[in-house]
């Protein structure tokens, strides 16, 4: 044991290899790969000592196995500081090296019994049950210890191969003696019919690590699958949705054969437990302690582990056993996928506990808002404002968002100016806000574009470079034409803003995310710069009731008659009355109505468009 565990801490001490890769590839895992990623077994459900606060032995926090908790020092304290790097304390077995390793450092639970993994049981499809021809109600009632499945039928006729049998109809089958036939149940079950089905083919490796199955060679049995699959889909009888699951049971073996992947890998014999500090346990004011959802569902999968191995080694009865394998496995279901099957596992206070699929999955999950999500330097995020002042290739960009976005571009100029001597006196002048730091912002502004994007970023048009123009407040403001484009509104929407640093990315969004190089969709090439705000503002202003517009000391020709509507127009062009003022007029009918020319002309001009139609008579009077 401390001759595999001094082989794998070696191997996986350098980790310099994790940054130096070209693609990640995503496969199942063997037994022996789990047992390489592992630096020991974790045997003890507790976490941590509440008298000391240091983390058991062998248990989920272990430091003999993760790594000590406090930088170059061992857990008795024999050894502290750097100059003991790489040693392993002779008394405790700690290495001494950084607390660091703690995020990387996995271990792993040796299961008393096999246990099937979920996700290839349960997903969709089944990738268990398509390998196996055998359908998901059946291999559910197997694993779950309700139903045996016939591996052999051997001499008894009344049976066939991978047939479902009830306990009752298991027991009239063995009462007679001369009967030889074979069943199983469980996840052993499932693994005796992936290994017979792939026939997988190890080399060795020399005894020096573990016993555990070395690296796989073949799987001649999958191979044969594949062909005889193939024969089967050359001839063209049977049905569409046959052969549609040929294919699809054809792609999945065909994937494993070319990824050298033995199916029986999906049973799981070595649990992997990942790194504590990715699963942290942290004290709270009070003394209390809190701690992630996975150390509850691995304190879970140990105590009843355990359990299973002390009944196993007492030589309990049967009917116990099946039962502790039966909670084994669902204790295996909840921490990988909580709720997948059965019911979900609760914490004290009634709430789900987050099993590992929880965590990886979904906007919350690890690679959309961890990875794919991260913040991102030299950016930032406010609320939008209308700016109609604003040119179409301007942003209005707050001052407080400005200095801080360009604070490196500033600091640089403060001390090439000899303003300031190094960095850090830079940094207080912007603090003050001088005037002259305000200057040197404008002039680093100047022919700097910044990005705009508005999520859901959708099509191209979604992130658009524009000039920052520095404004008062707090919100960003936008242009009212490029709003379209953006499907933005100003009822509290969000947009945020990068600043390209290097000449050529800010070369690039001048010349092609500029919001004036993009005013045709690449979809469709309508222009996505059209006025709608205008007309709407164009007709509110052509038929307002101004204040004054009956006197003709505020509103030029306020109470003149006209004895037609074109006179009343002949008169505004000629200067002789204002757009708002109140007149006279008599309309088509000869009835005379109290109007304005602004609203003659919103009336005719509706009137001359629409003359098809059956429009009401009635003025806008």
């Amino acid at each position: 044991m401390v001759v595999q565990e001094a082989a794998i801490r070696n191997n996986f001490r350098d980790l310099s290899i994790f940054d130096k890769f070209n693609h990640i590839q995503i496969k199942v895992a063997s037994p022996a790969r789990v047992m390489g990623w592992s630096f020991g077994e974790v045997t003890k459900p507790e976490t941590i000592n509440y008298r000391t606060l240091k983390p058991e032995k062998d248990g989920l926090f272990c430091e003999r196995i993760f790594g000590p908790t406090k930088d170059w020092e061992c857990y008795c304290g024999k050894y502290k500081r750097v100059r003991h790097k790489g040693i392993i304390c002779e008394r405790c077995g700690v290495e001494v090296t950084e607390s660091k390793v703690r995020r990387h450092r996995m271990g792993h639970i040796k299961l008393a019994a096999p246990v099937c993994h979920i996700w290839f049981l349960k997903g969709i499809p089944s990738y268990l049950s398509l390998l196996t021809d055998i359908p998901l109600r059946d291999l559910e009632q197997v694993i779950y210890f309700n139903q045996y499945i016939v591996l052999n039928p051997g001499n008894v006729e009344t049976v066939t191969k991978n047939q479902m049998l009830t306990e009752e109809e298991y027991d009239v089958l063995a009462v007679d003696e001369n009967a030889q036939f074979e069943v199983a149940i469980g996840a052993d079950a499932l693994k005796l019919i992936l290994e017979e089905l792939a026939k997988p083919i190890y080399e060795f490796p020399d005894a020096k690590l573990r016993e555990e199955k070395g690296e796989l060679k073949a799987l001649p049995g999958l191979e044969e699958l594949a062909q005889k699959l193939r024969n089967e889909l050359s001839d063209s009888s049977g049905s569409q949705q046959k052969r549609a699951k040929i294919i699809k049971r054809l792609r999945l073996i065909e994937n494993l054969v070319a990824s050298k992947t033995d199916p029986s890998w999906m049973i799981l014999e070595v649990l992997p437990v990942i790194p504590p500090d990715l699963r942290p346990m942290v004290q709270l004011d009070g003394g209390r302690f809190a701690t992630s959802d996975l150390n509850d569902l691995y304190r879970r999968v140990i105590n009843r582990n355990n359990r299973l191995a002390r009944l196993l080694d007492m030589g309990a009865p049967e009917i116990i056993v099946r039962n502790e394998k039966r909670m084994l496995q669902e204790a295996v279901d909840a921490l990988i996928d909580n709720g997948r099957r059965g019911r979900v596992v609760t914490g004290s206070n009634g709430r789900p506990l987050k099993s590992l699929s929880n965590i990886i999955e979904g906007k919350q999950g690890r690679f959309r808002q961890n990875l794919l999500g991260k913040r991102v330097d030299y950016s930032g995020r406010s609320v939008i404002v209308v700016g109609p002042q604003l040119k179409m290739q301007q942003c209005g960009l707050p001052r407080e968002m400005a200095i801080e976005l360009f604070k490196p571009f500033v600091i640089n100029k403060l001390i090439e100016r000899q303003i300031c001597q190094n960095i850090k006196s830079a940094k207080k002048q912007i603090e003050k806000g001088t005037t002259v730091v305000w200057e040197i912002l404008e002039e680093v502004i100047q022919g700097h574009p910044v990005l705009l994007n508005r999520a859901p970023t959708l099509h191209r048009l979604g992130i658009q470079a524009f000039e920052p123009v520095l404004v008062e407040g707090r919100a960003i403001q936008l242009h009212p034409l490029v709003c379209a484009a953006f499907n933005a509104d100003f009822d509290g929407d969000q947009m945020a803003v990068h600043v390209p640093l290097s000449v050529e990315a800010q070369a690039e969004a001048r010349m092609l995310i500029m919001s004036t190089n993009n005013i045709l969709l690449p979809a469709s090439g309508k222009p996505t710069v059209t006025p709608t705000q205008d007309m709407v503002l164009g007709i509110y202003y052509l038929t307002a009731d101004k204040t004054g517009s009956s006197d003709p000391k505020v509103c030029k020709g306020a109470g003149m008659s006209f004895y037609s509507f074109d006179d009343a127009l002949s008169a505004f062009e000629n200067g002789v009355i204002d757009l708002h003022a109140k007149i006279n007029a008599r309309g088509d009918d000869g009835k005379r109505i109290t109007t304005t020319v602004g609203r003659i002309i919103l009336n005719q001009t509706i009137r001359d468009n629409l003359e098809n139609s059956s429009f009401s008579t009635a003025l806008v009077g």
